[in-house]
């Protein structure tokens, strides 16, 4: 079995099934009776958890190509960037219709009054556009450079995600040290990459094939 049908066949099967997981124990915890404390805490929890994960985890993608060369992989990161943006979208839901009754006075006076919102809504907004532009047909309209450039954005999200979760607990931050632990890891790959990019090009070398783009946020084409 080739690489390619290793992505088609196994891993995107098993990606889909994990990013419905979440969702069909908070619908199941829900609904048995299992949650024995805060209902809304806890649904805010799994999504924002799953949220944050998956954005790790897209994150992870391109690190993992370059030390792998398996190229084909990069295929899975818009599955994974669209699931970052759905749970998201459920943790923004719960927090505006379950804690704030979708009161636009209450929730402008909690940007106000507590840090973490205000970059909670940062770190959604900058998932927005992303997720608008994850197709083919938005590269080619934008263009590879352009699309990049955009799709940077992915780290601005990451970033606020992290804080917004830091700053959101009281006590325990060990979850939020572990992810902004994983995130400081890949982000400074990333760095390091690109500086001994820099020093090979400015080397002599022989002319290689082109690298397959990096679309560096959720979608998983290739420059056009």
């Amino acid at each position: 079995m080739t690489r390619a049908a290793i992505i088609t066949r196994v891993l995107k099967p098993v990606l889909y099934l994990a990013a419905i997981l979440p969702f069909a124990w908070l619908l199941f915890a829900l609904l048995t009776g299992l949650v024995m404390g805060d209902e809304v805490k806890f649904m805010q929890h799994v999504t924002g958890d799953t949220a944050l994960s998956c954005l790790m985890l897209t994150l992870a993608v391109t690190p993992l190509r370059r030390l792998t060369g398996w190229n084909e992989i990069i295929k899975v990161r818009r599955l994974i960037g669209l699931t970052a943006f759905w749970y998201a979208c459920l943790h923004l839901s719960t927090y505006l219709v379950f804690d704030q009754s979708l009161s636009v006075d209450e929730i402008l006076r909690d940007i106000v009054k507590h840090p973490w919102v205000l970059v909670g809504f940062t770190a959604f907004l900058c998932l927005v556009p992303l997720a608008v532009t994850s197709t083919t047909g938005w590269v080619r309209r934008l263009g590879g450079k352009r699309w990049q450039r955009l799709h940077r954005l992915v780290y601005v999200a990451a970033i606020a995600g992290v804080l917004h979760y830091f700053w959101l607990v009281k006590k325990d931050v060990t979850f939020p040290l572990a992810y902004g632990s994983v995130l400081l890891i890949l982000l400074a790959s990333r760095i390091w990459w690109s500086r001994d990019k820099a020093r090979a090009k400015r080397a002599p070398r022989k002319t290689a094939a082109p690298e397959p783009s990096e679309g560096l946020a959720l979608n998983e084409a290739e420059r056009p």
